[in-house]
């Protein structure tokens, strides 16, 4: 329980708060000081976006005032034309526009006019001039009688869209007077406010602006107003449209750049342009500028929107990036403060409990020495006894107390099997050495010793620990059955020289016997033939009869002495041990019995790839015996088919599989298949002597394998059988007991 004196906490037990205290000022502070430096940081990049948004805005201003400063100069042009020739002509007016090619320079420029300034009582005049100048009738319109009259004189360059503008009188709407009055008064350049290029022109729906210069008699400006309005001789008129001019300005607009909006508020806020893509929807630009401009008398406000903030300023998800680098470093730290805290805890109580550990461990040690009923003694690196337990002193025949300081090597017969140094210096470790102990009163003992360090320092000088078992006993019986082990081996081995002996002397028995059958049989044969071909003329049907049957069964013995010899050389030869192509192996078998009877039509299936390591000369014997008997008891199918192939039987072993559906056998006799002689069907039916299966058996069973029969009556039959080391393409599905095919011999 936790709550017992002289017992240390577990190790479970909760963190003080202490670390939990300095784990959240770690991430506090951390986490602090992270969210000061970004906000700093994004400070500063905010304000670097700011200030490149607005000088981007005020060089905009610039381009933009430089460019009105430019169709000033260009009107102050036209002003100088017209008061070097007090009127030019129309065909002066043209050259004159034409050299300037505003088109190419100034494209947002319609065209460059002169405007006459006319009062009621001139007005015929002027007409009545222009068609003496060969110029045509002057349409003045609209028409109507007013105090004075400013029609459009020249306006080039000429285009379906401004062929209309001559003879149109300016004084007759208000926007357009109220510029050309003003400028007529000032002497000063006046910018109109947006207003149609032409109220009754093919496109009136255009919108542009005027910018009119005054131009008077003499070339030279009058000082008061009183003297401009008399001195006055006309306007040059510069018409453009704002779109075109601020494109022509600043160029198409970009698809991610700034985007503003140009108002007129002389009067009233009355939106001119927009330039650039506006903000998405959902979309809020990042900063807003204005500024606002004096035109020539009218006064311009230009507000300008960034794009979003991610656009305008894109190091902020660089810094926000960073911001969340920041966040998991604080929490890291703090992580590691806190596993910090807890390790020191934790590594506190490990001490106490290894103290208490160790203590515990150390008493263990006693109770286990003092009562184990193995001799166990201490000693110091000198080798002498520090310490033993009650059971060593039994073993030696003293008393404990007696043994302490007695050199441990001392008690022992010296062996010259071990190292020269004595083994208890323990610099090898763990040691185990067999030795013979002189007990007390002169008997001798042999023990198990085993020598083990002892780390640490338990108070006195002691290196290593001894353990000392007496195995006299172990030792007598060990001995005991060795001596018993080498009489059953000379057993074995001399039963086994006898069956060895036996078996050869069988093998030559067999194999003298059927030498010495083969003798008679030939006379038997030889003098039955001579019987039959001197005397057959003087037997009858009945001798001759008798006669043949001689000869057939003494054919048969013969055919059964050579079958005996060939068991007995399949007994004798030595394996010669070679990789094997069953597949092609059975495919010769095949060919030469389809050469044997080419009348005959059976299907044979064999499957690839079916190879082994065995005596090739024992195997295509055991091919030919299987395939020839299912050859043979086919012979009665219209429709025969011989199967050889592989598959996994229950072991998992590859197992060959011939099968046919000939005349099978009853499963009942299956055991005497594979003896000798023994024969399921008659000789009358089909031809043979019973030893093909015998022989299959004995070849298969020298390679390590084994072989069994499955078939039934009328349907056919299998044989299975197995060889160590063999490896095939298995197609066959697996063992199935109810699988039936294959042929008897």
């Amino acid at each position: 329980m936790h709550g017992e004196p002289g017992r240390s906490p577990p190790l479970d037990q909760p963190l003080s708060r202490h670390g939990y205290v300095w784990a959240l000022i770690v991430l506090v502070g951390a986490v602090a000081f992270v969210m000061a430096i970004w906000m700093i940081a994004r400070e500063r990049e905010m304000n670097s976006a700011r200030a490149e948004f607005v000088a981007s805005s005020e060089k905009t201003v610039s381009l933009l005032v430089q460019r009105l400063n430019q169709y000033e100069l260009l009107a102050r042009s036209g002003v100088s034309l017209v008061a070097s020739v007090a009127r030019p002509t129309p065909t002066q007016w043209r050259d004159y526009v034409a050299g300037m090619k505003l088109s190419e320079r100034f494209p947002a420029v319609v065209g460059l006019g002169f405007v006459g300034y006319v009062q009621h009582n001139r007005l015929e005049d002027l007409k009545r001039e222009w068609r003496s100048a060969g110029y045509g009738v002057l349409d003045v319109r609209p028409a109507g009688d007013r105090p004075a009259y400013a029609p459009i004189l020249y306006f080039e360059p000429q285009t379906i869209n401004t062929q209309g503008m001559v003879g149109f009188d300016l004084l007759s709407e208000p926007r357009r007077r109220d510029v050309l009055l003003r400028a007529m008064d000032s002497g000063e350049p006046s910018l109109s406010a947006p207003m149609q290029l032409l109220p009754d022109g093919p496109d009136s729906r255009r919108v542009g602006h005027g910018l009119v210069y005054p131009v008077y008699r003499g070339g030279e400006q009058p000082a008061d107003v009183e003297a401009r309005r008399r001195a006055l001789q006309g306007w040059v008129s510069l018409t453009f449209r704002v779109d075109p001019f601020l494109e022509s300005v600043l160029g198409p607009p970009a698809e991610e750049g700034d985007h503003f909006r140009l108002y007129d508020v002389t009067d009233r806020p009355e939106l001119l342009a927009s330039y650039g893509r506006p903000a998405r929807a959902g979309e809020q630009p990042a900063f807003l500028h204005s500024r606002e401009l004096l035109a020539y008398g009218r006064r311009w406000r230009i507000d300008f929107e960034s794009p979003p903030l991610h656009r305008a300023a894109p190091q902020l998800a660089t810094l926000d990036q960073m911001l969340q680098l920041g966040l998991f470093s604080a929490l890291l730290l703090s992580a590691i403060a806190g596993v910090l805290a807890h390790t020191e805890a934790r590594a506190r109580r490990l001490a106490e409990r290894m103290t208490e550990d160790f203590r515990r461990s150390e008493m263990r040690f006693r109770v286990a020495m003092q009562y184990s009923a193995i001799g166990k003694a201490m000693l110091d690196s000198e080798g002498k006894i520090v310490e033993v337990n009650p059971a060593f002193g039994e073993i030696v025949g003293l008393k404990p107390e007696a043994l302490v300081g007695v050199p441990f090597e001392s008690m022992f017969d010296r062996d010259p099997s071990l190292p020269p140094d004595p083994p208890f210096n323990f610099r090898g470790g763990v040691y185990r050495a067999t030795r013979r102990l002189r007990r007390e009163g002169g008997i001798s003992r042999h023990v198990q010793l085993t020598y083990a360090p002892i780390p640490g320092n338990l108070g006195q000088d002691i290196t290593g620990l001894v353990q000392v078992e007496d195995v006299t006993e172990r030792l007598l019986a060990e001995a005991r059955i060795r001596a018993l082990n080498r009489t059953l081996e000379a057993r074995v081995e001399a039963r086994t020289r006898e069956l060895k002996q036996a078996n050869q002397e069988l093998e030559a028995f067999a194999y003298s016997v059927s030498h010495d059958l083969r003798a008679p049989l030939r006379a038997i044969e030889g003098f039955s033939r001579i019987l039959a071909e001197r005397y057959g003329a003087r037997l009858d049907e009945a001798g001759i009869g008798y006669l043949n049957r001689v000869r057939k069964a003494a054919a048969r013995m013969g055919e059964l002495i050579e079958a005996l010899l060939k068991m007995s050389r399949l007994a004798r030869s030595e394996l010669k041990l070679e990789r094997v192509d069953l597949t092609r192996m059975a495919t010769e078998v095949i060919e030469e019995l389809r050469m044997a009877e080419p009348q005959r039509q059976v299907d044979v299936v064999i499957a690839p790839g079916m190879t082994v390591t065995g005596d090739a000369t024992l195997l295509r014997n055991l091919l030919a015996n299987l395939l020839g008997n299912a050859w043979k008891f086919t012979r009665q199918r219209e429709r025969a088919r011989i199967e050889f192939h592989s598959r996994l039987n229950r072991e998992g072993l590859v197992e060959y599989c011939v099968r046919d559906n000939g005349a099978g056998f009853d499963a009942a006799y299956a055991d005497k298949l594979f003896r000798p002689f023994q024969r399921l069907h008659g000789a009358n039916e089909f031809a043979g002597h019973g030893i093909g299966l015998a022989s299959v058996k004995r070849i298969v069973e020298r390679h390590g394998g084994s072989i069994r029969a499955e078939g039934q009556e009328g349907v056919g039959a299998t044989f299975y059988f197995t060889l160590p080391g063999a490896s095939a393409q298995v197609e066959a599905p697996a063992y199935s007991a109810e699988d039936a095919g294959g042929s008897v011999g």
